[in-house]
């Protein structure tokens, strides 16, 4: 693994990034690998990465970034052979932490000679590729929120889910999977392939990203009372023992929210708009990752 690609986005996680490309650059010459850089504009970058992978052979591409920079070039590399790696540098970093990979820049690197390959799955939710978490419903508003705010961070997120929950109105859904079907309101509803949330809340605890299957994570409203007790549960890996919690087991559903046609989600961080019924499935075993080593 020597010839690499990696795929930095300036903004991601409010971090300053200027010394980033030469750090990366060092390091990778200290070893013995050559490094090349692709920056992120937010203009077709998906289809300006293809456009550099097929100008050059490399071994890896490594998103430089938060979950939707992981998003961004996983989706470009799903389906193929070439592999992902992850300097993990956003706000949240969810599915960094999913696989276990540091959240140091130095001891991610070193996952450059020391590492395993996995396969994961993917999802497609309403066309639109995800690899790690997507949802409806009040974390989709305040991503939204978020990603319009001047600032970045895990205070900036607190400040404006709080904010916002004290208007929120929850929706009604109809979830129907190739197993079950779900009816009533939810004050959000996610589509899971990971477990973790950027800001450490576990929405999907004991879930694995290569079982074929992801999970339909429901939280029904709740009286404000039961909000701290929630919360709890979500840090400490409790999903399942609220009364307001469920989730449906599934390889494909499609989701409905009642009376409306255009809905706001979020997948892997970035806000969208989502036309129902929202069609979800599992693409099993699509993406090749670098990941730790496995323990002997």
């Amino acid at each position: 693994m020597r010839h690499l690609l990696f795929v930095l986005n300036p903004i991601s996680g409010d971090i300053d990034k200027s010394a980033l490309e030469a750090t990366i650059a060092d390091f990778c010459t200290g070893h013995g690998r050559q490094a090349r850089f692709f920056h992120t504009s937010g203009a077709q970058d998906a289809a300006k990465l293809r456009t550099a992978l097929a100008h050059h052979s490399y071994d890896a591409v490594f998103a430089c970034g938060g979950d939707g920079t992981v998003n961004l070039v996983a989706q470009v590399l799903s389906g193929t052979e070439l592999i992902l790696g992850i300097l993990p540098l956003g706000s949240g970093n969810g599915m960094a932490k999913d696989l276990g990979i540091p959240q140091a820049l130095d001891e991610a690197l070193e996952l450059i000679w020391r590492h395993s390959v996995s396969r994961v799955d993917t999802l497609r939710i309403d066309g639109h590729f995800s690899v790690h978490l997507a949802d409806l419903g009040f974390n989709a508003l305040v991503v939204e929120r978020f990603c319009s705010s001047a600032t970045r961070g895990p205070s900036t997120y607190v400040r404006i889910a709080t904010q916002e929950y004290l208007d929120y109105e929850p929706a009604t859904y109809r979830i129907q999977t190739d197993r079950e079907l779900f009816e009533g309101p939810a004050f959000m509803v996610t589509m899971a392939n990971g477990r973790t949330f950027g800001s450490n809340v576990v929405i999907n605890p004991g879930s694995r990203l290569d079982d074929g299957e992801f999970e339909i994570c429901i939280i029904a409203p709740f009286a404000g009372t039961a909000a701290l007790g929630i919360l709890y549960q979500l840090y400490t890996e409790d999903f399942d023992a609220s009364a307001y919690t469920q989730r449906l087991r599934c390889w494909w559903a499609e989701i409905e929210v009642v009376g409306q046609q255009q809905v706001l989600g979020q997948v892997d961080g970035e806000p969208l708009q989502l036309t129902t019924p929202i069609r979800t499935e599992i693409i099993p075993r699509s993406l090749r990752i670098l990941t730790p080593p496995v323990a002997e």
